[in-house]
């Protein structure tokens, strides 16, 4: 970020980006006792005039986690890297490609019994389009509204990320956006781990 806390244009942003994860050492979780591996992609893009954003995406009405608020992702395949599936399921979800790696955050694991992964990657311009057989919308977050002030907030314990209207984001994937936004903008240390989830985000 700059001096005064803006943005950095897209490529000194991506650098920057990229240095501070290099630094982080993010904390990888074993596999075992039942746990299953995934990966999300905080995808990072531009188009044209517009501030950089991330999308984040609402799931379709029915099966996993149906309604609920996510990062492009999913469950890794057999033999599948982190960095490899979270693409993948990107460009699935959202027809979204021509991704550049910047680096990942911690390991998160739910408590429905997933190590979830989360990949930082650069991109665009795009034209992010759901996939109506998981998706029901996909929705552009731009970048500065995740250090906007009152992001986060804490509602009786609970995290909340407040990103647009009617976007309230919750662990686990407000825990891992409010890592990105502390750690790969600003620079700054901070660990997730202990986020809890809301009961709605255990299925």
């Amino acid at each position: 970020m700059g001096e005064a806390g803006e943005l950095l244009p897209f490529d000194l942003l991506k650098a920057q980006v990229t240095a501070n994860l290099a630094l982080l050492r993010p904390v990888s979780v074993p596999v075992g006792d039942g746990l299953r591996r995934a990966a999300v992609a905080v995808c990072v893009l531009r188009d044209g005039e517009r501030p950089p954003y991330t999308i984040v995406i609402k799931r379709a009405a029915r099966g996993r986690n149906a309604g609920q608020w996510a990062l492009p992702g999913g469950r890794l395949e057999d033999g599948e890297q982190a960095t490899e599936g979270a693409l993948r399921e990107l460009a699935e979800e959202t027809a979204v490609t021509g991704m550049e790696v910047a680096g990942v955050l911690d390991d998160y694991v739910t408590d429905s019994g997933f190590v979830i992964t989360p990949v930082v990657a650069f991109g665009g311009p795009a034209d992010p389009r759901p996939d109506a057989r998981e998706v029901a919308s996909v929705h552009r977050v731009p970048l500065d509204r995740l250090l906007a002030p009152g992001v986060p907030r804490w509602n009786q314990g609970l995290l909340q990320m407040p990103l647009g209207p009617g976007i309230v984001i919750h662990a686990p994937t407000g825990a891992i956006l409010w890592q990105f936004a502390e750690v790969a903008l600003r620079g700054r240390e901070l660990r997730v781990s202990g986020v809890s989830q809301p009961h709605w985000t255990r299925t």
